[in-house]
């Protein structure tokens, strides 16, 4: 069956159509331009604001007018990610989808569920004429992957809504309350370089095959870092070998555990049956640490041609050192709550090349206090080999409100059309809503959505029936929402 078929149509059909829209972070100008013409064709007030947010309102259905006025929020932009053998231009080929029994996945690339299927069901809602709802403002912001630029810059005067429907989480059972805040920390050394020796073999090293996944939802999974995994490959073989580093590119996105990693080594001639075994056996004991949660790590080397330099002893040393001592996973568990990751970090990005040591990490915390416990741990580490340290895109996290009359209402109506009680949940993504009850104080908010897994890598899917089932509670929550007696 084709994706744009299955039920409810008016949701997948527009999730097919958003999917055929090249939408990276930072590079939102044919979506936003996309989701005004769909405003405009529906003959519904549409404006942009000046980040490049955009709004689009809908008066409520007959009967409905004195309802407190409801805003719906996704984010427009997706995380590009693909496996490294598949063949895709994500600037300028929509997305390949396919239906596998209850999911549906792409061919080779991230999906854009992440948060496609929001933006798809606001899409629904504005343009349904059936459904009953108060008055909607669609609030569709930009940037949300690579720095929640579109949360930060808004313009609250667009909006005078009372409740605030988030569409951004991955779970079918649970409403989530409060999330976590985040930092960028980005670095950069110069690194000394030297001439190869003539009687030397280069090796490119490839670590792949990993699952990745969301460096929040996923990072207490015990999943393997595969910059982690290469710089520990090197300080282990400088144990027992004289290695020399040529060039390292690892990991793609900030917000993304890094799935792979491929370096270029030169060791000596006379050593190459020592490296080939090494290599050999440390295949052997990182598929036996992780067998269980990386069943399809692939470590392999292959002979390549001799770069021209190498990074100096010394730098070697430093680097390698820093990059193994640097905190990364889980920091700190929360002591209130039980399961819930309190502080992290994720080693994201890690390049070496012609003389300039580059990483990129994301720490978060659901606590400001250790979000910067963390984070300083990352820039000492950093600061101490003397590297330059920059730390940039802090936003705050979003404070539990259990009292909340959206959460009462919610939980009470789960109860009723399921037969059971939601899990009520803070999670450790970093979701808008934190930015935007900044910008819209007082604003009684909840994050819900339906079953996504592997969001942020290739292995992305949404289960069917969960989309069915969250797009059912959505519509019948409109008919809920209380009248405003303000």
């Amino acid at each position: 069956m084709e994706v744009k078929n299955l039920e409810p149509q008016e949701l997948w059909s527009n999730f097919v159509r958003l999917n055929a829209v090249p939408r990276a972070s930072k590079k939102e100008e044919r979506v936003i331009a996309f989701m005004v013409s769909f405003g405009k064709e529906l003959g519904l007030e549409t404006v942009t604001d000046p980040i490049g947010n955009v709004v689009i309102k809908k008066p409520a259905t007959p009967g409905m007018e004195d309802r407190k006025t409801v805003i719906l929020q996704s984010h427009l932009d997706m995380v590009h990610q693909k496996n490294s053998d598949t063949v895709f231009n994500f600037d300028e080929q929509g997305i390949e989808m396919f239906v596998d029994e209850d999911w549906v996945k792409a061919r080779g690339t991230t999906l854009g569920a992440d948060n496609g299927i929001g933006v798809a069901a606001i899409m629904a809602l504005l343009a349904s004429s059936t459904i009953a709802h108060p008055a909607l403002e669609a609030m569709f912001t930009i940037d949300e992957e690579t720095g929640m630029t579109g949360a930060k810059q808004l313009d609250p005067a667009n909006f005078s809504g009372l409740v605030l429907l988030n569409l951004d989480t991955e779970e079918d059972d649970e409403l989530t309350i409060g999330c976590a805040g985040g930092i960028d920390t980005n670095t950069n050394y110069n690194y000394q370089q030297e001439a190869v020796a003539g009687d030397s073999t280069a090796f490119e090293i490839t670590i792949k095959g990993l699952k990745g996944g969301h460096s929040g939802m996923d990072i207490h999974k015990g999943r393997a870092n595969a910059n982690k995994l290469m710089n520990r490959l090197f300080y282990t073989a400088a144990q027992t070998m004289e290695l020399a580093i040529g060039s390292v590119n690892g990991g793609s996105l900030r917000n993304a555990i890094p799935r792979e990693s491929a370096a270029v080594v030169v060791v000596a001639n006379a050593e190459k049956g020592i490296f080939a075994e090494f290599i050999r056996s440390f295949a052997d004991l990182l598929k036996e640490e992780y067998h269980t949660v990386e069943p399809t790590l692939v470590l392999a080397t292959q002979e390549t041609v001799l770069p021209a330099q190498v990074m100096v002893k010394a730098d070697f040393k430093k680097i390698v050192n820093t990059l193994y001592a640097m905190p990364n996973g889980v920091f700190r568990m929360s002591p209130d709550i039980d399961d819930l990751v309190e502080a992290s970090s994720n080693l994201a990005r890690v390049i070496i090349k012609d003389g300039s040591f580059i990483t990129q990490s994301l720490q978060r915390s659901s606590v400001e206090s250790t979000k910067t416990d963390v984070s300083n741990a990352i820039r000492a580490a950093f600061e101490n080999m003397g590297a330059e340290v920059k730390q940039a895109g802090d936003y705050p996290g979003w404070k539990p409100n259990p009292d909340s009359d959206i959460l009462r209402a919610m939980v009470a109506l789960y109860e009723t059309s399921f037969g059971k009680a939601p899990k009520v949940e803070a999670c450790h993504a970093g979701l808008e809503c934190g930015i935007l009850g900044g910008h819209l104080p007082g604003m009684d908010m909840i994050s819900f959505g339906p079953t996504i897994r592997g969001a942020h890598s290739p292995d992305e899917r949404v289960q069917i029936s969960s989309v069915q089932k969250f797009w059912g509670y959505l519509i019948t929550i409109l008919k809920e929402i209380p009248k405003n007696t303000k």
